[in-house]
């Protein structure tokens, strides 16, 4: 059996134990779990205080950056204001300067009103809703006891959730699925209340109490849950819901927003309002008792729940599934459904051994998400289009080229991060101004200063800031403000551009970052604004007028402009300011100063004149592919005669080397080579399918890239040895000739390869044959 994980994160608080709605599917009082008849009605301050210490006791143990805590029912909104700030502050006070909390409430709506909305603002509580969708589909189940609708007073609490001085509150919808219900007219209305997201919830249910399947239909759910998504798809998907953007997730082998998905453990525990601790609330539909575990918050720390039987039983990973699970195409995906949803009476007493009673629904949707991802997706053409595309696609696989053909790559790419940015602002809330603003002044760019926007576009570290934000769904989209600035400042534009800080670090990709006094520490954003000579940021209180010249040498205490270092036919930035500039875990340096940045300066220039001298063809090449140089710091260890040879590219980041600088200039050229031809690869490889689809890990050069790499390196030893470098060249040249003969011959027949990919490692052979031979 695995490890535990190391800690729990997130805590479902239970501030009152009934409901003022007779909902015929809730799992609390409808299900086979009695325990809510006795429970004290209203959780009490003592245990409040308790449970709060006990979080953050766990919190500082563990060390965990941020808790979440969800205020829960019943509903919690019978607890009254009162309740519910005398919750709010226990935690504030037992978290603060222990951790983040992020506190959150869920209700059905029906009391919500300014005041609990003005006390949740006080104490930065979001707010999720209930609702089934429009009033059929909500009246078939959310009622009150007396059979009356609860969907006006929901509509209203959305409503208020919607205003301004509210909106930032709102943190979604959760809408349990029926079936009968027409899944267009249940998303169209849910959408039309413009939530920040919406949750859809498969309705509790396990082998003795399957849920209902009317008709013939072997996956119900699933059609509907697909109607709802191609709906979603076709709208240009206008707001994140969490199943489906957790099905994506997981299938990039990535972690899952929601339980019901995926095989990340589970951390989260519940602590009901008499101070006991119990599993996850979806256990109370398979048996009475089902999420005891016989602890309470006075008793018993965290630490003791995390080795709980049954918390260790929904930590499992794949292996520990059952066998129709550890069988199944989509296990890491579905992840064996919600534990809840397995369980199964049998001979020898219940388990929930067993697949999720949706498994033919999840099997069908997760497929259906993948096949209409796969489809959409802008695949890399199968073969270059035209003969001299072929021309420049086989010199490139040779190992040399011409710069016109690096030149389209890198410009398709350009073109597919303006894409991604895109997408990026389509995950942005409707309330999200600064987002907005920045997206509008992108697309003014892109007609009156091209150029300007091309260079962000092009700047290594676009593509795997979008690439993450669209992986959390709806992760912080200021980005498109720092992009926005920087490509308004290239153009000398008087735009003011709002743009969020980074602490006190404002971003400008390309150009630099303006460090802030540090006073300014409280200020969330700044504004930017562009001038002939200089520009201006303003930040608080605080103003800064910045010369364009200014910072270059050092000197600046507030700007850090990036330097780039003038050479003849190529410009290499020295980029050592970007805050995203990590390269696959390799230290970054702090900025260099003064000698170091000489020293850097004279070792490209030495470095670049040998490959222009020695390797035209080749420098022509890295001229193209490679824009910024980032230094490195060799770990301990690696440090040698040679500088460790510390080198790196990423198949994300596109024209930027990171390397330690080596021991001499000549060894600076060869690692720069070795890693443009890398980025050549990259380049290629977003360019054409070069492997079958999910042959390999698209984040990855994949298998090509040992060969191509050695090709490089024993290019260079060869051009070496012609210039009479003597015996090391000559011994350094054998070396990766043989290593490259080995590598590029592993590579037939590989199963991995397309034609396409195949012809590529023919031409590989072709250039050790004539170059070598």
């Amino acid at each position: 059996m695995d490890r535990p994980p190391p800690s729990l994160s997130q805590f479902v608080v239970k501030v009152h134990s009934r409901c003022d709605l007779a909902c015929d599917h809730c799992y609390v009082y409808e299900h086979a779990d009695t325990s809510w008849r006795g429970r004290p009605k209203t959780i009490s301050r003592a245990i409040l205080a308790r449970s709060a210490d006990r979080i953050a006791e766990h919190a500082r143990a563990h060390g965990l950056t941020t808790v979440h805590v969800v205020l829960h029912g019943g509903e919690p909104l019978l607890a009254g204001p009162a309740g519910l700030r005398m919750a709010a502050e226990e935690f504030h006070r037992a978290t603060d300067g222990v951790t983040t909390l992020d506190l959150r409430i869920h209700t059905n709506g029906v009391l919500l009103n300014e005041r609990f909305l003005d006390l949740f603002d006080t104490y930065g509580i979001k707010v999720g809703v209930s609702l089934d969708g429009d009033r059929e589909a909500n009246d078939r189940h959310r009622r009150f006891r007396d059979g009356r609708s609860s969907h006006a007073q929901v509509l209203k609490a959305v409503e208020l959730l919607n205003r301004p001085a509210y909106r930032h509150l709102f943190a979604g919808l959760l809408c349990t699925i029926d079936i009968e219900n027409d899944p267009v007219a249940v998303y169209d209305a849910l959408v039309a209340l413009d939530p920040p997201r919406i949750d859809f919830l498969l309705p509790h249910a396990t082998w003795d109490e399957p849920p209902p399947r009317p008709g013939a239909a072997p996956a119900p759910y699933a059609d509907w849950l697909m109607a709802v998504h191609d709906r979603w798809d076709a709208a240009g998907r206008p707001v994140p819901v969490r199943m489906f953007e957790s099905i994506r997730r997981t299938l990039r082998g990535e972690s899952s927003l929601i339980e019901s998905l995926g095989l990340t453990p589970a951390d989260l525990v519940v602590i009901e309002t008499d101070g006991a601790f119990e599993q996850a609330d979806s256990l109370k539909t398979a048996y009475d008792g089902a999420p005891a575990t016989g602890m309470d918050v006075f008793s018993h720390t965290l630490d003791d729940v995390l080795a709980h039987p049954g918390m260790a039983a929904r930590r499992q990973s794949a292996d520990e599934l059952s066998a129709q699970c550890r069988d199944c195409p989509v296990v890491t995906s579905c992840g064996g459904g919600l534990y809840a949803h397995r369980y199964r009476t049998g001979p020898r007493g219940g388990s929930f051994d067993h697949p999720s009673v949706y498994c033919p629904d999840l099997l069908a949707l997760i497929t259906a998400v993948r096949d209409r991802e796969e489809a959409a997706a802008p695949a890399p053409r199968a073969w270059p289009a035209t003969a001299d595309d072929l021309d420049g696609f086989d010199a490139l696989a040779a190992g040399h080229g011409d710069a016109a053909t690096v030149a389209a790559l890198r410009d398709a790419q350009t073109v597919a991060n303006w894409d991604l940015l895109a997408a990026v602002r389509a995950t942005a809330t409707s309330d999200d101004r600064t987002s907005k603003a920045a997206w509008e002044l992108l697309t003014a760019l892109d007609t009156d200063a091209p150029d300007a926007l091309d260079s962000v576009l092009a700047h290594p570290w676009t593509r795997p800031w979008a690439t993450r934000t669209l992986q959390h769904g709806t992760g912080p989209t200021g980005g498109l403000a720092e992009l926005a600035a920087a490509a308004a400042l290239r153009a000398r534009r008087g735009d003011t551009v709002t743009v969020p800080l980074r602490g006190r670090r404002l971003r400008l990709p390309g150009l630099g970052v303006v460090i802030l006094p540090d006073d300014a520490d409280g200020a969330p954003h700044a504004q930017v604004t562009a001038e002939d000579d200089d520009f201006t940021v303003r930040a608080g209180r605080h103003t800064l007028r910045i010369a364009w010249s200014e910072g270059v040498d050092g000197c600046s205490p507030y700007w850090h402009p990036v330097r780039v270092v003038e050479l003849p036919g190529w410009s290499p930035a020295l980029e050592d300011t970007d805050p995203l500039r990590e390269h696959d875990g390799w230290p970054v340096t702090a900025r260099t100063t003064g000698g170091a940045t000489k020293i850097w300066a004279e070792d490209l220039t030495v470095a670049w004149t040998l490959l222009t001298t020695q390797l035209p063809d080749h420098a022509d090449l890295l001229a193209e592919s490679v824009r910024s140089v980032v230094p490195l710091r060799a770990p301990d260890g690696l440090d040698g005669p040679d500088g460790g040879l510390v080198a790196t590219t990423s198949r994300q980041v596109t024209g930027a080397v990171g390397t330690a600088l080596p021991a001499s200039p000549d060894l600076l050229a060869l690692l720069l080579l070795r890693s443009c031809r890398l980025l050549t690869l990259g380049a290629l490889l977003d360019r054409y399918a070069l492997y079958h689809p999910r042959a390999t890990d698209p984040t990855t050069y994949g298998p090509l890239a040992p060969a191509y790499a050695a090709l490089a390196v024993a290019d260079f030893w060869h051009a070496r040895l012609r210039s009479g470098a003597g015996q090391v060249a000559e011994s350094e040249f054998a070396s990766w000739r043989a290593r490259a003969t080995a590598a590029v011959q592993r590579l037939d027949d590989a199963p991995e390869l397309t034609l396409i990919g195949a012809r590529f490692v023919a031409r590989m052979h072709e250039t050790l044959a004539a170059r070598y031979s």
